[in-house]
């Protein structure tokens, strides 16, 4: 049975290849050495970097320090956590809370596809899927339903997957209406500096008092019809004294 196997071999060996049996397994012997020798020569430098590449992955795959809790930090403190800090955990916020994305930091760290929504509160960003610089806040004012319904689904996301380590702290615009006074409008330096009377100081009144103390009063009506009565009845007296 094994010799008609062998005949047949050597038949169709002969039949397909046109060479005989010994000549197509010294041929075959020789392709296999070649093969051998040169997947040795250009493939053992790739054997010896797999170990270095691999420590090299393992070097990068530390595992994360744990969150640290931040509190209430403004967003210029937040923009210390885009990535560009190795040691520093990357962050980011949406509606003023802050997330920790550095298990993600393949997608929001450097060179990352989200890496422009790092450090940043990226609310209305994410709410209308822009990449540009205006939108990178957290100003929702004037968004759509469908934007807002889009954020909250963001918002659910990151809550499931990441730890929420601090909140971005709120800034009040700073108004004309704030220096001014709480009389509305006047400053209590002003209220101050004006007298009781409202609007005359103390120190104006007293310096007023000796000039109107300096101008002479009128002579009242009863001095002035006296004065010519009592001339009357002297000329009288004296009249009377000539006669006698």
């Amino acid at each position: 049975m094994a010799l008609q196997l062998w005949e047949t071999l050597k038949e169709s060996i002969t039949v397909y290849t046109g060479l005989t049996p010994s000549t197509f397994f010294t041929v075959l012997a020789v392709g296999l050495t070649l093969y051998y020798v040169v997947s040795n020569l250009f493939g053992s430098s790739d054997d010896r970097h797999v170990p270095q590449s691999s420590r090299a992955f393992e070097e990068q795959v530390e595992p994360l320090p744990p969150p640290v809790q931040l509190g209430e930090i403004t967003a210029e403190e937040l923009k210390q956590y885009d990535g560009t800090d190795p040691k520093k955990p990357l962050l980011m916020a949406i509606k003023s809370q802050i997330y920790d994305v550095s298990q993600s930091r393949v997608f929001y760290g450097p060179g990352g596809p989200y890496a422009l929504f790092a450090g940043k509160d990226a609310s209305r960003a994410l709410a209308k899927m822009s990449f540009e610089d205006k939108d990178l806040n957290g100003d929702l004012t004037g968004l759509g339903v469908f934007e807002l319904e889009a954020l909250q689904d963001w918002e659910y996301k990151f809550m499931s997957k990441y730890v929420k380590v601090g909140t971005v702290k709120a800034t009040v615009p700073v108004t004309d209406g704030a220096a001014e006074g709480p009389s509305g409008g006047v400053s209590e330096n002003d209220a101050a500096a004006e007298g009781p009377s409202g609007g005359v100081s103390e120190n104006d009144a007293a310096a007023a008092k000796p000039a109107e103390a300096d101008v002479p009063k009128p002579a009242e009506e009863g001095s002035l019809e006296t004065a010519p009565k009592k001339t009357e009845d002297t000329e009288a007296v004296g009249d009377e004294v000539k006669k006698e």
